[in-house]
């Protein structure tokens, strides 16, 4: 997309008097992200504003949210570049301000027409915590300054680029904690997520949150996410017997020879697993439609052989089959990457399949073929993996969708967005249902370190509070449950809100880092913070 003008830009596509770094961002990655991807009622509030003639007052709101999700301990914060990238791009085009004409009562005056035709974010701030960061419940993850007005305007679409985000990211991370650090983490829900936009979402935020590769193709391209694939049941099914196979031909890894019959060797190597010492008995005759298409995808990709060994029956056909595959291209140089279960007793299947890989490496001395890679799928989600750890299994990669990407134990965060303060002060919502209060004034939020560099506590301040010191001992105190509080001596003090979008204000902008970055920020948290929890 291309950088789009915002405010008062110089051609550099800077923001002019004030220490900027890099250019405004592109728009939003999806297209419908605009003004008016926003509930109707801000658009009345912004008239009732102007028309009151509040509409440049200054203003506070913070967005946070209540609970962590999942009945969880911790929420990983994600969505803030696409916020920016909205906020950077704010502008009403000439058919959106017909439209709103169009829908707000008649007696709106066209005024107000006028004034969103000349509406941008160059007099907003916004402050945030680091995309990828370990967040909690209250603590503001955005704090966004301006007249509230467009402030206002703002509300539902950060809400929205926020709250599934981050959700998604955090279901990504409790995922990664149940797996384990050294498993390969698969998304796989691009099928099952809500809608395209849902789906390029959930790739990008589970990246986010320690997942290692997509099957998305499209979320490759948009955010440079590694691709993983092999082929389906449908592949498998598809073919009939080995006489389909008219090409048999296969060049040696380095070159230097051809196997003009790579099919008669794929046979040759089945029969020697089927009469070996150690694996005599195991199976008597494989489905030979399915050998078919193992040596045809082997063929196709002999560096990336990956096989779905399930859809006849996994240890007396899909496995040996696979086998007979790898050991035949193993003679030509290649190294199969290995094989995928899909439906089972995925524990006794993965350490059954183990045994046979273990048992061809002593059998055939083929260094290294025990230790053939194991991909697990088949609806998982956090229960099904801690069950597979207390079984024991040999799985060494999972492949995980719709639990996944449609967070099926929680439809949402439940982020809200709370005006705090106007012209200078502070405002309250009031509630009996104390979770619902909200914190007033404009906050400064710190995270307290103790000797060890793990983190303590999170702490808001008022903005004309004095800040918190290493090594002065501070008196932190729960917002709403008095009998909480604590003190703390802290040895490292780390200010969350950032300036990531300044305005006109002339305050230095922190840089958007890349997605690989924030990924790398979310585990090095998430290794700190689920430690203590």
């Amino acid at each position: 997309m291309e950088v789009k003008a915002n405010g008062p830009n110089d051609e550099s596509g800077r923001i002019p008097d004030g220490p900027t770094k890099g250019r405004i961002p592109d728009g939003p990655t999806n297209p419908m992200v605009t003004p008016l991807l926003t509930d109707l009622y801000q658009f009345t509030m912004a008239y009732a504003y102007w028309k009151a003639g509040k509409h440049q007052e200054r203003a506070v709101f913070d967005l946070y949210f209540r609970k962590n999700p999942f009945g969880g301990e911790y929420t990983v914060f994600a969505g803030l570049e696409e916020c920016i990238r909205f906020i950077a791009n704010f502008k009403f085009t000439e058919d959106e301000i017909s439209f709103i004409r169009e829908t707000l009562p008649g007696s709106c005056e066209d005024g107000f027409c006028d004034y969103l035709r000349g509406l941008d974010c160059s007099e907003v701030e916004l402050y945030a915590v680091p995309e990828g960061s370990v967040v909690f419940p209250k603590v503001p993850l955005l704090r966004i300054e301006g007249p509230i007005a467009v402030v206002q305007l703002l509300e539902t679409p950060l809400l929205n680029l926020v709250n599934y985000a981050s959700l998604v990211a955090t279901n990504a991370a409790r995922h990664r904690f149940v797996a384990g650090k050294t498993k390969m983490l698969l998304e796989f829900g691009l099928r099952r997520a809500q809608g395209p936009d849902g789906g390029i979402g959930a790739s990008k935020y589970c990246y986010i949150g320690g997942f290692d590769a997509t099957s998305n193709v499209a979320a490759g391209r948009f955010f440079g996410i590694p691709l993983r694939g092999t082929h389906s049941h449908a592949f498998v099914s598809s073919y009939m017997s080995l006489d389909e196979i008219v090409e048999k031909s296969l060049q040696s890894s380095d070159g230097s020879s051809s196997c003009e019959d790579f099919v008669s060797l794929v046979q040759t190597w089945l029969d020697k697993i089927k009469w070996s010492n150690s694996l005599r008995g195991v199976f008597v005759e494989t489905n030979q439609s399915e050998l078919a298409a193992f040596t045809s995808y082997a063929l196709a990709f002999p560096n990336n052989f990956l096989a779905l060994v399930d859809t006849y029956d996994v240890i007396r056909s899909g496995i040996p089959n696979f086998c007979a595959v790898a050991l035949a291209l193993s003679d030509l140089g290649y190294k199969a990457v290995g094989i995928r279960l899909d439906s089972g007793d995925l524990a006794y299947l993965s350490c059954e399949a183990r045994k046979f890989f273990c048992a061809i490496e002593k059998e055939f001395g083929v260094p290294g073929f025990g230790k053939t890679s194991i991909t697990a799928s088949n609806d998982l989600n956090e229960e099904t993996l801690d069950a597979l750890n207390k079984q024991g299994h040999e799985v060494d990669a999972f492949g995980i969708g719709t639990y996944l990407v449609t967070c099926f134990t929680q439809a949402a965060l439940g982020c809200v967005f709370k005006l705090v303060e106007i012209n200078n002060q502070p405002r309250i919502k009031l509630s009996e249902d104390v979770s619902k209060v909200s914190i007033p004034c404009k906050k400064g939020c710190f995270r307290l370190y103790g000797k060890e560099g793990y983190p303590l506590v999170d702490i808001m301040t008022g903005e004309n509070e004095p800040s918190p010191k290493v090594g002065e001992r501070i008196l932190c105190r729960h917002p709403f449950n008095e009998s909480k509080r604590a003190y703390v001596v802290p040895q490292k003090v780390e200010e969350l809100l950032k300036c990531y979008w300044p305005g006109i204000s002339g305050k230095a902008r922190e840089d958007l880092p890349p997605l690989k970055e924030i990924r790398e920020r979310c585990i090095k948290q998430l290794s700190k913070c689920v430690l203590i929890i």
